[in-house]
């Protein structure tokens, strides 16, 4: 017991976040320049095989989705908020990730992402199936 307790304080003082539930987190808006459509480009370590695409798509109120795609699409709609002072995306399975932007490129869970004009066919699709709670770029 003792060291389930250590553990669980060693993790608060390490800064590791967990959100218990999505619907508590705090949506933050976009900052300037964030809002759009981001994809990977070229084969990044994060993802299963080099032909995998990752793409972001963030709105000006901070509604995001994570769309991966390989074989076949996994969408995951989230939001933007601050965590410990730093931008991070929470997907509705509550997984973190945080977003660092430097002119045209992100990197965004282990990848760099660069700006697109619009979302891939596979990606676009995910958002007509499930739209987001605010209008797109």
């Amino acid at each position: 017991m003792k060291k389930v307790a250590i553990v669980g304080a060693l993790l608060v003082l390490a800064g590791c976040a967990e959100v218990e539930n999505y619907n508590d987190v705090v949506k933050t808006p976009a900052p300037a320049g964030l809002e759009g459509y981001w994809q990977s480009k070229g084969p990044q370590r994060k993802l299963v095989s080099p032909e995998a695409i990752a793409s972001l798509v963030v709105t000006k109120d901070g509604d995001t989705l994570d769309c991966r795609q390989w074989q076949r699409v996994i969408a995951l709609p989230g939001k933007l908020t601050m965590l410990s002072d730093d931008l991070t995306n929470v997907t509705v399975k509550r997984e973190l990730y945080e977003i660092e932007r430097d002119g045209n490129t992100l990197e965004y869970d282990g990848m760099t992402l660069q700006r697109v004009a619009r979302p891939t066919p596979e990606c676009a699709a995910a958002l007509e199936k499930t739209p987001l709670p605010t209008p797109l770029p």
